[in-house]
């Protein structure tokens, strides 16, 4: 049950890293359209299709803009943060108790 467990870990870990990093691309994002950058710049494509497409699920069911304001952004940062606490603890917990089971 140990590589069970091992690699609950590694999943963990690796979702953990990839929440961050997609957080951290969302508020990149978020900050790039106070200054109005080049659209035609690789990052900010990037950046751009990188979140747009989160966005538009969001929009889909919640409306984000309020008094010209997207808040998108954050709510989808607070999804992130929901996954950190809830599925990233929850793998490493399922891990930890298959590896004390034994």
């Amino acid at each position: 049950m140990f590589i069970i467990a091992n690699l609950l870990q590694a999943v963990a870990k690796i979702l953990d890293i990839a929440l961050t990093l997609y957080m951290w691309i969302v508020i990149i994002s978020a900050l790039l359209t106070w200054v109005n950058p080049d659209p035609h710049n690789p990052i900010v494509k990037f950046l751009r299709n990188a979140t747009e497409p989160v966005y538009k699920k969001i929009r889909k069911f919640i409306p984000t803009y309020f008094g010209g304001i997207d808040i998108a952004p954050l709510i989808v940062i607070l999804i992130i943060i929901f996954l950190q606490y809830f599925l990233v603890n929850s793998l490493y917990d399922l891990a930890y108790r298959l590896k004390s089971s034994f």
